[in-house]
């Protein structure tokens, strides 16, 4: 992976995980957050694993961003900066295993 790649997982994964600890636990000490990395054909999958309360992503609109700095909301941007710095973003919540998020990074080419 190139280092603009890897720091697209690297930021990705730490808007994730700052997402779960403020809004799904309300900045409480977690009761779990498991991250494991997999390597992929073409790149690297990265699952995200906690069971704070269910969420939908997609109830989270793009932020304006063709705004002034002094416009722009300091909230929201976590959501979108995974979306643009992965290829792929997916969420499940079930009662029984809790939230799953999965991110893939495929190598450019």
């Amino acid at each position: 992976m190139t280092d603009e790649e890897v720091y697209a997982v690297q930021l990705a994964v730490d808007e994730a995980t700052t997402n779960i600890i403020e809004h799904g636990y309300g900045q409480e000490c977690p009761s779990r957050i498991d991250v494991t990395c997999e390597p992929t054909a073409d790149g690297i999958k990265v699952i995200i694993y906690d069971d704070a309360a269910p969420f939908d992503p997609t109830s989270i609109p793009d932020p304006e961003i063709n705004v002034s700095l002094e416009d722009i909301k300091p909230r929201g941007l976590g959501i979108y900066f995974m979306r643009k710095m992965m290829d792929e973003v997916h969420y499940e919540s079930s009662p029984d295993k809790g939230n799953t998020l999965t991110m893939i990074k495929h190598h450019s080419k």
